[in-house]
């Protein structure tokens, strides 16, 4: 049987690149991108080799180049089986320089990380909604103010563990929530993707 990583290598290196189906490599859902996935392998408290994070610097081609909080640099190649999200399943043509980002795939033995997943601007917030209006939902994370945006067709709303719903009328000012979206770069600003409201 194939494996993930075998999936990953033969598209990076061009055996069947278009013929690989990203739901092959897994879930396309923003969820995936905070699931604590153990790596083998890996020592307790050292860096996942597989994993990278930061700010996009240039996108050239398939070729992501991305600045590491940690100030390092990460070449990341999106190939056929890479699974792109952005506050939905996108292609790499909506990749900008600035976007944040988080990778998961296979590290190549010259360093490059071959991408099974991109999540792009993720960010997944919790506060105590301050106020609400049928465009927007203001929090108060720490003391901050996070503004975030209802995109329609989109933002749904998941009450008390029940079904997905697009209505967020449910939610309530005082109320605990976690949101689950998209990052407008360098504001304070996130585009819904869920609101998990515990009751």
């Amino acid at each position: 049987m194939t494996s993930r990583r075998d999936l990953l290598k033969s598209a990076l290196l061009g055996a069947g690149a278009g013929v690989v189906a990203a739901t092959a490599l897994g879930s396309l859902g923003p969820e995936a991108a905070f699931a604590a996935e153990p790596r083998l392998g890996v020592d307790p408290g050292a860096a996942d080799p597989d994993f990278a994070e930061g700010r996009i610097r240039s996108v050239k081609d398939d070729t992501l180049l991305v600045l590491g909080s940690n100030l390092v640099f990460h070449t990341i190649r999106v190939v056929g089986g890479t699974s792109l999200w952005k506050l939905g399943p996108v292609g790499l043509d909506q990749a900008r320089p600035g976007d944040g980002l988080y990778a998961r795939g296979v590290r190549m033995p010259d360093g490059m990380l071959a991408a099974e997943s991109v999540w792009l601007n993720i960010v997944n917030v919790k506060g105590h909604v301050k106020n609400i209006t049928r465009e927007k939902v203001h929090l108060d994370h720490k003391g901050q103010d996070i503004v975030c945006h209802v995109v329609a067709g989109t933002s749904v709303a998941i009450h008390a563990g029940g079904p997905a719903s697009g209505d967020l009328s449910v939610l309530r000012v005082g109320q605990h929530v976690q949101v689950l979206g998209a990052w407008r770069p360098d504001t304070n600003e996130v585009d819904i993707a869920t609101v998990f409201s515990p009751h």
